[in-house]
């Protein structure tokens, strides 16, 4: 019982379950969940008593909603579009999800002006059938009843929870496998009212707004591959707002694949209020951690059933040589998202022994919390990949999230939208914006209601990122930047295995790749007998279309980096390298470029100092011996991501790796990297981590709690 002094009445004595007046938002919310089990949190709405289920607290702003006037309260509530808001005399809020009328009538609090507004359906001679069943299972269920009458309401007739359970898996038995939650009995818990329920289901009309997908469709690959183009905002497809778009090219020959929607400014602040709104206010926010593991588990699953599909649009859309497309791009993807789907329901902090007050005891407890909304921007050379290693974590972490894939590059991430709808994530927790990294980058790195933002790609634009995150709010940022990983090959390494090695460390997915071995430092006694091997290697590789499947290597990325490619070999000649192979363009259409290999290559060179991100392999040689004076070269440059050393000898390998400044270090093998090993860069290739469990601190808050007690 409570008390409440009124100056007109004296005292008055209430029962408890009365709709608390003169209460803050969290007793109020504490008052409903406390009465979940056993019914009896309610108040008078319009005449009639109504039952409150579902209650959440509101930590964002209240959206809007039409009032709702009810006895009890302080003042009206909101019925919005997310459920009943409640506001507490403090000035907080909070949201009841379900409410129940007298006549045990269950609706979403959302629904509450329109619950009535559903007509009849009639029911077919098939359907018919269907409600003769129920009544059966009905009937067997509730057996103190005599007859199953349209009025008759399961709960009043005795069903329990147990039964409700029951109800369920029996329909799911004995009619064709339909699916019902729990939830639908409640909601419907009249017989009448059940079987309209059940018979809009089997016509999908109680399922969400159909996914509308414009494709690109194009026969290749021995298959039909279908390719939406638009933004994906708040679970939909749809033009940019300006109704821009750009053509995005097909690198093996040069042509139009599709135009492709370019993202407007006013697109960016959709896709953040979407992310927003279904962090603060979604199921995805009341989620629990095991639940949104199994969504990511089944989006696993079908980036798996699709990774043909998917490998063909990447190599259509980034030039990947289709079979490596298939075990890397979409391969490590797939087990990116099943990895940190299984890290959902692992989150957890930690209890802190701290110094007491004496006579008081403290208990203090550290909780790991998602950050909100995350921007994340990736670059060309993995585009499905890339979307995977930051995404996966990020949503696992319970965060939603904005995405801008590479401007030449959109198409794998917005069938991964598609996919992800199918794979039953709510509406705004994935927003994917197609466009340019000056607009929809910018923008994402300057906007207020972002709180982390994920960037790989060049060491400028992550200065240039890092200045605007600060500069609006400080956001949490975290940078994979440019490389000049070394790679070095000592004398008493297996030649043939270095030279398979030095090969995929150069020329693996084109060059185009972050790791890449951006410079070779071979030992001065096998130099020329490695560089001999090496071109004889390069000879035998097949040039060519990337869905080929004898194809070794494909185009490069796009015209532009090809343009730049050329440019720094030129460079290379000029300044005095020797060009052993390679240096020029490919005589075909599309954006070929010969495998390329330089020796004599000084310190001072600037092929020495900057990344291609191609295929070229810059040979520098080294005195017998030498090992201090090669790690002092090689730890010569502002980058730090990758390295990698042969040798056969043990102490020297771990030698070695320990005076290498990178963020990974390669023995006797090379871009071996696995989604449980983090990875990431020191100096100027970054910061923050992606991959193993140290990526999901990049989406996480800690927050220290301590009581008293």
């Amino acid at each position: 019982m409570d008390v409440i002094d009124c100056p007109k009445y004296g005292s008055i004595i209430y029962h408890p379950s009365i709709l608390p007046r003169h209460r803050g938002a969290s007793a109020i919310h504490n008052w409903i969940r406390g009465h979940d089990k056993v019914p009896g949190a309610w108040t008078e709405i319009n005449g009639q008593m109504v039952t409150f289920y579902g209650s959440s607290l509101l930590n964002s702003s209240v959206p809007p909603g039409e009032p709702l006037e009810m006895k009890g309260a302080k003042k009206p509530g909101l019925v919005t579009k997310n459920g009943l808001v409640l506001f507490g005399n403090d000035g907080k809020a909070l949201m009841v999800r379900n409410l129940q009328f007298e006549d045990g009538k269950m609706i979403p609090a959302s629904q509450y002006f329109s619950a009535g507004e559903k007509s009849v359906v009639e029911l077919t001679a098939e359907e018919m059938k269907v409600a003769e069943t129920i009544k059966a299972i009905w009937a067997g269920i509730l057996s103190n009843i005599p007859t199953i009458e349209d009025s008759t309401d399961f709960f009043k007739s005795g069903g329990g929870s147990m039964d409700v359970a029951r109800l369920v898996e029996e329909i799911r038995q004995k009619c064709g496998g339909l699916q019902l939650q729990n939830e639908d009995v409640y909601m419907a818990s009249k017989f009448e009212d059940f079987i309209q329920k059940v018979v809009r289901k089997l016509r999908g009309e109680d399922e969400e707004t159909e996914l509308i997908v414009d494709y690109v469709s194009k026969e290749i690959n021995e298959m039909t591959v279908n390719m939406p183009y638009q933004c994906f905002i708040n679970g939909q497809f749809t033009d940019a707002d300006d109704g821009k778009t750009y053509d995005t090219i097909n690198p093996t020959d040069g042509s139009t694949i599709c135009k492709v929607s370019y993202a407007s400014l006013a697109d960016v602040d959709k896709a953040v209020a979407a992310a927003k709104d279904a962090f603060e206010n979604g199921e995805w926010g009341r989620m629990n951690a095991r639940e949104r593991g199994r969504l990511m588990y089944r989006l696993a699953d079908l980036l798996e059933d699709n990774q043909e599909e998917l490998a063909t649009i990447e190599a259509l859309d980034s030039g990947a040589v289709y079979t490596l497309a298939l075990k890397t791009h979409i391969g490590m993807s797939v087990q990116t998202f099943r990895y940190f789907a299984g890290w959902c329901d692992k989150i957890q902090g930690s209890t802190i022994p701290i110094n007491q007050a004496r006579p008081n005891r403290n208990l203090t407890f550290t909780k790991k919390e998602p950050l909100g909304v995350c921007a994340i921007i990736i670059p060309w050379n993995y585009p499905l990949m890339m979307l995977a290693w930051k995404s996966a974590a990020c949503l696992a972490a319970g965060n939603t999230l904005v995405l801008k894939p590479a401007q030449v590059t959109p198409l794998t991430a917005l069938k991964f939208a598609e996919l992800s709808v199918k794979a039953g994530f709510p509406k705004g927790v994935i927003n994917i914006i197609p466009g340019s990294g000056g607009i929809a980058g910018q923008r994402l790195s300057e906007h207020p209601d972002v709180r982390k933002l994920g960037f790989t790609g060049s060491t400028p634009i992550g200065k240039q990122i890092m200045k605007s995150c600060a500069a609006s709010n400080l956001k949490k940022v975290s940078l994979e930047l440019g490389g000049k990983s070394p790679l070095i090959i000592f004398n008493d390494c297996e030649l043939d295995k270095a030279v398979r090695m030095g090969m995929g460390a150069v020329f693996f997915n084109k060059g185009e790749n972050c790791i890449a071995a951006g410079r070779l430092f071979v030992e001065e006694s096998i130099h020329d007998e490695f560089v001999t091997r090496v071109v004889e290697e390069i000879k035998k590789m097949k040039i060519g279309d990337p869905l080929d499947r004898s194809t070794d290597h494909g185009p490069q990325n796009h015209k532009a980096h090809l343009e730049k490619l050329l440019q720094y070999c030129e460079t290379g000649v000029k300044e005095g390298a020797t060009l052993v192979y390679g240096g020029r363009q490919v005589q075909r259409p599309g954006f070929f470029m010969e495998p390329t290999v330089f020796t004599n290559v000084e310190d001072h060179m600037y092929l020495a100092k900057e990344e291609s991100f191609g295929p070229v392999m810059v040979i520098s040689k080294f005195q017998n011996g030498d090992i201090d004076g090669v790690l002092r070269r090689a730890n010569d440059t502002e980058y730090g991501l990758a390295s990698g050393v042969l040798t056969r000898d043990i102490n020297k390998a771990m030698y070695v790796s320990e005076k290498l400044e990178a963020g990974t270090v390669f023995i006797n093998t090379y871009n071996k990297t696995d989604v449980a090993a983090p990875f990431g860069g020191v100096k100027q290739s970054g910061f923050g981590k992606d991959l193993g469990e140290e990526a999901l601190n990049e989406y996480l808050k800690t927050k220290t709690v301590t009581l008293e007690y």
